[in-house]
């Protein structure tokens, strides 16, 4: 799948539409360049599912939790900093853990990181960002058909 997201508010409405959409337990990888909206993405998507108050980057923590509406739990990592995918062993993180994770930088976790459900990179595209989700399981599969029936998504997906 591919969208266009012109604005900031349009990152906050696809987000919307990926966590009204979501699996019961999901992993995502988001990728992109420094200052490409996955943190943005990241905090639209756990502000849709619920989260309140404030929902800080984990850029210097590596990771932080948050409750869901649903009763599940999602973890926020971002693995910018480590140098090395042993260090996610310090975690002490295990993929049984929360219903839902999203794993910015996740090249820098390598194989210590369990396999994503969908793959998001985002990218800088003229005054906007482009959106490219592709699924890495049968949960991904199932996830991208139901996005692709969502009635909000043809508003940032592209004609063919």
């Amino acid at each position: 799948m591919r969208a266009f997201l012109p604005t900031p508010d349009d990152t906050d409405r696809i987000a919307a539409v990926f966590a009204s959409t979501r699996p019961p337990r999901a992993i995502v990888h988001l990728r992109g360049d420094l200052g490409a909206g996955k943190s943005t993405f990241a905090r639209a998507l756990l502000r849709a599912l619920g989260v309140r108050g404030a929902i800080r980057s984990p850029t210097y923590t590596l990771v932080e939790r948050y409750p869901l509406d649903d009763g599940g739990d999602a973890l926020h990592l971002d693995l910018y900093r480590i140098g090395d995918p042993g260090e996610l062993e310090f975690l002490g993180l295990d993929a049984s853990e929360g219903t839902l994770w999203l794993v910015e930088w996740p090249e820098r976790g390598g194989r210590a990181l369990p396999q994503p459900d969908i793959d998001v990179l985002l990218a800088l595209e003229g005054d906007g960002r482009s959106l490219d989700a592709v699924a890495g399981s049968p949960v991904g599969d199932e996830w991208l058909a139901r996005l692709a029936g969502h009635p909000h998504l043809h508003a940032f997906v592209p004609p063919r």
